[in-house]
């Protein structure tokens, strides 16, 4: 028996994508060791689904993929293997967890046939449920995927992953939606696979934090290639590659100064063919030299310093840059990447303190919304997402809702918006109203209309000709820094970072009083997220916004509010400044939230 659940070599694949040819991945060795788990990270775009979908031989035909060298799960070359052969090896060697378990259920079966069509017997699909942490196995045997939380619809397709006995799990982005207690579960369960089961994990995510809490090694991917790999101890704490250290200061903890704003990787400037010729981060790079331009570094151990050698990617911390390793442990980014903000105070709030008091931006008294879901036959079950809510919101004050899926905070931004019906109870909005930015931008952007059509809509109401208009679009466009040129395209021609960007743009393009944000950034990369939260920010002090903000990450929760709103059942639970609910929580709800954030700090 290899010592290795799959060997990758030399592997380039290259997809047409709008009728071009471009490659995605461009020279991939890497080695998942039995009973290894391997975190993949990388921003959107780097090649970690694609890798993942050439390991089971599932690239997309319509792409029409060239693909080079050898990928060998058990002893098949999933490159050079037939179809048949490639069907044993998805059959008996691989599980599946993918990002959106709905996407990958059959909404209109059970979720025990779904198990039972992997494991042909229902008594081993019920063990295996009860295996992967689903309580009352034999009753949730016989509901619809739809019936599920989100925590547990991922278990049930742990469950179709293992029904086989795997030697390797591939799990695409399995957390990326989740609150911080699913997330935390997720990961043990990934974590008691491996070791109940005896297969190996590669573990996709855009997050290395959440790699750091299970994985014993991480390869961080960049533009098609490796650009290390190590012990994650050593990536974590010790990184070698510029990029790896991007990505460390650019994410969020619990301590990240509130006064400034958050670090962000440069944008890219290289041309597709520049970025081919050399390093494909060197114009992203703050070390970058000459060389970086015109030559393509090899994948060679850390301890070498820029020596190339014979990379073992089994073992060693390897990286794939010209730079010294002292070179880039000590550099830190410029200071115009970490510029102080404007005061936290509220733009609106007066220094003379006999002043009378602004009125609320919002007011909202014992609100309750009951919605009546459909069960067999004429019965109808209620469901109250809010339970007797009372929250004030003073003018330009900035709130931080959070809570587990299903507590009632999008209920609550949904019904402050006009969106869902109150059943009892009073909203009350002041000045210009409320405008509302979602989790996907993608899904919330008339995806036929051209970004200047869909701000143009917006303007209707203030009347101005279309030279007016224009010069209003343009305004807005600069105001999230994006060129005037979006204008002329459609959201499917725009990044997710862009797209979020442009719906902040509607939102604000004629200024509401309240700015509501479900989740605008929990699908987003790290520095993505970074420049939309300091983009929020910025917005909330140059228009002189409300902002109830919504979101499952705690650290963001502390950044983006003046004071954080914990719900739970539909119920507020805690309420504080943000500083005292983060570190000096006083609900055992909200010290469980806390104690399930993966936390690794911040490069300083």
């Amino acid at each position: 028996m290899s010592d290795s659940a799959a060997r990758v070599e030399g592997l380039r694949v290259s997809l047409v994508r709008d009728g071009v040819r471009s490659d995605v991945l461009r020279g991939i060795d890497l080695t998942v060791g039995r009973g290894e788990i391997l975190g993949m990270v990388g921003e959107s775009g780097s090649g970690k689904s694609v890798l993942a979908l050439a390991m089971m031989g599932l690239l997309p035909v319509a792409a029409d993929p060239q693909v080079d060298g050898t990928i060998r799960v058990g002893d098949v070359d999933m490159v050079h293997g037939s179809p048949e052969q490639l069907r044993a090896v998805r059959r008996n060697e691989l599980g599946v967890i993918f990002q959106d378990p709905m996407t990958s259920l059959n909404p209109t079966m059970r979720v025990g046939a779904q198990i039972t069509e992997a494991t042909h017997d229902s008594a081993e699909s019920i063990r295996l449920m009860s295996a992967v942490g689903i309580a009352d196995a034999p009753l949730r045997f016989t509901v619809y995927p739809h019936e599920l939380s989100g925590g547990l619809r991922q278990r049930i397709m742990a469950a179709i992953a293992v029904a086989g006995r795997p030697s390797l799990i591939i799990a695409d982005e399995p957390t990326t939606a989740l609150d911080v207690t699913v997330q935390a579960q997720v990961l043990d369960l990934l974590r008691e696979l491996r070791d109940e089961f005896g297969c190996s994990v590669m573990l996709i995510t855009h997050d290395l934090a959440v790699a750091a809490q299970i994985a014993d090694r991480v390869a961080v991917m960049y533009a098609g290639r490796i650009a290390e790999i190590g012990a994650t101890e050593e990536i974590i704490h010790r990184p070698t590659h510029p990029y790896t250290v991007g990505l460390l200061r650019s994410r969020l903890s619990l301590d990240t100064p509130r006064d400034r704003r958050l670090l962000t990787l440069r944008p890219e400037t290289a041309s597709a063919a520049e970025r081919m010729k050399g390093c494909a981060y060197h114009s992203r790079c703050p070390l970058a030299v000459e060389r970086c331009a015109t030559e393509q570094p090899p994948l060679a151990p850390a301890s070498q310093g820029d020596t190339a050698g014979t990379a073992d990617t089994a073992t060693e911390h390897l990286r794939a840059c010209w730079r010294t390793v002292a070179d880039v442990q000590g550099y830190t980014h410029e200071t115009s990447d970490a510029t102080p903000i404007a005061s936290l105070a509220r733009p609106g709030a007066s220094a003379d303190t006999t002043a009378t008091p602004a009125a609320p931006a919002v007011r909202i008294t014992d609100l309750t919304t009951v919605f009546a879901l459909k069960g067999g036959g004429r019965r109808k079950r209620q469901v109250h997402a809010l339970r007797g809510v009372d929250l004030t919101v003073a003018a330009g004050e900035a709130v931080s809702i959070v809570g587990e899926s299903g507590s009632g905070k999008s209920t609550l931004l949904r019904v402050i918006a006009g969106l869902a019906p109150a059943t009892t109870g009073r909203v009350e909005l002041a000045g210009r109203g409320a405008q509302m930015v979602f989790q996907d931008a993608g899904s919330s952007l008339t995806p036929w209309l051209t970004v200047g059509d869909i701000l143009r809509e917006r303007l209707r109401p203030a009347k101005l000709d279309r030279a007016a208009a224009s010069r209003r679009i343009g305004d807005a466009l600069e105001a999230i820094g994006l060129p005037e040129t979006v204008a002329a395209l459609r959201p499917a021609q725009l990044s997710g970072g862009q797209r979020q960007r442009v719906a902040l743009a509607r939102a604000t393009i004629i200024p509401p009083s309240v700015l509501l944000c479900d989740e605008p950034t929990s699908a987003l990369d790290a520095s993505l997220a970074a420049s939309v939260l300091n983009l929020i920010r910025e917005l909330r002090r140059s228009l002189d916004m409300t902002v109830l903000f919504v979101t499952h990450d705690l650290a963001v929760a502390r950044l983006m509010g003046d004071r954080v709103v914990v719900m739970t059942e539909g119920t507020i639970v805690e309420s504080g400044d943000a500083d005292d609910v983060i570190h000096h929580p006083e609900h055992p709800y909200t010290r469980s939230l806390l104690a399930s954030v993966p936390d690794i700090g911040v490069l300083s």
